[in-house]
């Protein structure tokens, strides 16, 4: 059985641009979602798919960030999945799927039977090792930049307040709108640009502004990060 999952950070977001990347290549593939924050493993849906998951299973995830973002939980809850028998895909990082940790643990060397096969063995346990290093490195990775994009958007945020940039609606202004504040947030807070998982085209139909809006302010926006560039 082949599952796809899809994850979002708050109940606000959406998922049609994860289920769509899923079921481009694996059509037949049923879809669980959440939308929870991937610093915890406590999600209704995840836990409900992991329940129903036998040998031979396939999960597909469009990023390794849609596990996990907790490197230390993704890494042990991947090393678990793959001691049962599931299959995992990362779309994104195909390097780590497991069928190409398969491949490494599997990659035995004929024994000759002289002491060079302490050699072999050694070559081999190597190759696994650094195999899951890769695997460790990407959960590492997807959990670094998160904290990397939080950390600039609210340095950059900050900057821009500092040398007298408006973000948003200031107090009794009749230039900065409601609807330019409320769209400034969502762009901030769900923009794939900023660390969320919605596309421009989403965000344009969710805030209901014209494109012309829409990009002036996502421009105010990365112009205040990289004030602190």
């Amino acid at each position: 059985m082949i599952y796809g999952y899809c994850r979002t950070s708050t109940n606000f977001q959406n998922t049609e641009h994860q289920k769509r990347q899923i079921l481009q290549e694996y059509p037949t593939a049923v879809i669980y979602e959440d939308k929870f924050s991937g610093a915890t493993l406590d999600r209704p849906e995840f836990t409900k798919l992991l329940k129903k998951l036998k040998t031979g299973d396939t999960i597909v995830f469009v990023s390794v960030s849609r596990m996990s973002r907790n490197a230390e939980e993704g890494f042990e809850l991947y090393q678990k999945l793959f001691k049962d028998g599931v299959n995992l895909i990362f779309l994104n990082e195909h390097y780590i799927d497991t069928d190409t940790y398969k491949k490494a643990i599997q990659n035995k060397f004929e024994k000759t039977g002289e002491k060079i096969d302490y050699i072999l063995e050694g070559i081999e346990k190597y190759m696994i090792a650094l195999a899951g290093d890769q695997i460790k490195l990407a959960f590492a990775q997807a959990e670094k930049e998160l904290k990397d994009i939080r950390q600039r958007t609210k340095v950059g945020m900050q900057t821009a307040k500092i040398n007298g940039k408006q973000i948003g609606r200031a107090k009794g202004s009749s230039v900065t709108t409601k609807k330019k504040t409320e769209t400034i947030k969502l762009i901030t807070k769900h923009s794939i640009d900023f660390g969320g998982s919605l596309t421009d085209k989403e965000i344009i139909e969710l805030a209901k502004v014209s494109k012309k809006s829409y990009y002036k302010y996502k421009k105010e926006i990365k112009l205040s990060i990289n004030c602190i560039q």
